[in-house]
């Protein structure tokens, strides 16, 4: 990846902490939202063959997936329908 990818990459990465780390249980906050992301990431990608709809997983979706969540994963599906 080229260093502007990393640098967005790391300042996404700081702004979702920051947001994370604002309320109670931060971790346990991130770990959900991760797994919210990574479960709708899998559910498009499960229902590809009845929507003919799916999100190829690389680097960059695995890192929207966990670091962006549920939010990541509907823009890159949205993104993929506008698009296609």
């Amino acid at each position: 990846m080229s260093g502007w990818l990393w640098a967005l990459a790391a300042v996404l990465l700081l702004a979702v902490s920051r947001a994370a780390a604002s309320g109670p249980h931060p971790i346990g906050r991130a770990c959900l939202s991760a797994l919210c992301g990574v479960s709708a990431l899998g559910a498009v990608n499960l229902l590809a063959p009845y929507t003919g709809v799916s999100i190829a997983l690389n680097y960059g979706t695995a890192f929207a997936a966990v670091v962006l969540g549920l939010p990541g994963v509907t823009g890159m599906l949205f993104l993929q329908v506008l698009f296609l």
